[in-house]
């Protein structure tokens, strides 16, 4: 056996396959204790409790939720497209676990360091649009449908602002690698060039997860659910975990993309004894919390709204934005490389 593990291909697929294991490991675990989180945050805000009744002070309140879910029966309606009705939840949950393959949570700490990890970042996150539509049809639902139709739109409107957010960060830092892009050098100038869009990137998250105030797709008050209304017991969990780990993944890359991943936050060299991967838990979870936050406190937009912001207010900023970065990186000769 000692043998075995000394061949170098095995070492490293071994390596591989473990810390695979514990990434998805810990996202499932995050997700389900973010919900105890929402459901705690949205209680202190409304002046209630939230969970307290399931272990102490509700802690095992996301065990429960979880075994109730996938002990349940699942019900395909008779005119429901049956592979599809079942293949979408899966590619939604798959999705967003593959995602977390080229996030660096500390240095050296990555699964697949590749010089394309951003695009790669970008494509999976713009294929998730593929499983809810799959979904909105596959229920042969006029609400499941609708719901699908207004989060495709939506999802896209938003990605291409997304987009061109993404192209001033990697004009700022000359790479395309997750890593280099953390550990690139950037003067107080650069961050203050690319701190509007941080915010607007921020608002865009909320769009491409269907979160409120965007969560257009699943409106109760019109649609009873949106693409999800015919799901239920598994394969409406894997929709919830799929878009909770959505939640989780777009905060790790706002982490990464301007706050620095698991740099000590505003370079203070003398908080270098935290670990790194501790910095970058901290900058997600405060991210995560702007989503708990919206939800508590902003009304849902309208749909006409929703697409105003997306194509008249951020496509044009972002295009000016990049035009902005482009031109000042080259007039001070601070292009990096």
């Amino acid at each position: 056996m000692l043998e075995l593990f000394q061949n170098p291909y095995v070492s490293w697929t071994f390596w591989t396959v473990l810390y695979t294991l514990v990434v998805i490991v810990g996202v499932l675990l995050a997700v389900a204790y973010y919900t105890y989180a929402e459901r705690k945050v949205m209680g202190g805000m409304q002046r209630r409790q939230g969970p307290m009744t399931v272990g102490p002070f509700g802690l095992l309140q996301p065990i429960a939720d979880g075994v109730k879910l996938f002990s349940k029966e699942t019900i395909i309606p008779s005119g429901a497209n049956r592979p599809v009705f079942l293949l979408a939840p899966m590619m939604l949950f798959a999705l967003s676990l593959v995602a977390w393959a080229v996030i660096p949570f500390d240095k050296g700490w990555v699964l697949a360091n590749i010089n394309v990890g951003i695009l790669y970042l970008f494509a999976v996150s713009s294929m998730t649009v593929y499983g809810v539509i799959m979904a909105g049809w596959a229920s042969n639902s006029r609400y499941a449908f609708l719901g699908g139709l207004r989060s495709a739109s939506q999802m896209v409107s938003y990605e291409v602002s997304m987009g061109l957010i993404i192209v001033c960060v990697l004009l700022c830092t000359g790479s395309l690698n997750l890593q280099e892009i953390v550990l690139a050098d950037r003067p107080l100038w650069v961050q203050a060039l690319l701190f509007p869009m941080f915010i607007v990137f921020l608002v865009s998250i909320l769009a491409e997860t269907n979160r409120a105030p965007f969560d257009l797709p699943e409106g109760e008050s019109e649609i009873t659910g949106g693409f999800m209304v015919e799901y239920s017991a598994m394969a409406f969990a894997l929709f919830f975990l799929g878009e909770y780990s959505a939640m989780i993944l777009m905060s790790a890359m706002t982490t990464t993309l301007f706050l620095g991943g698991w740099l000590p936050p505003f370079g203070l060299t003398a908080l270098a004894f935290v670990p790194g991967i501790i910095w970058f838990a901290v900058k997600t979870m405060a991210i995560m919390f702007v989503f708990l936050w919206a939800r508590a406190t902003l009304p849902r937009f309208r749909y006409d709204q929703l697409m105003r912001l997306g194509w008249k207010v951020f496509l044009p900023l972002t295009l000016v934005w990049v035009v902005l970065t482009a031109g000042l990186l080259l007039s001070f000769d601070a292009l990096p490389g």
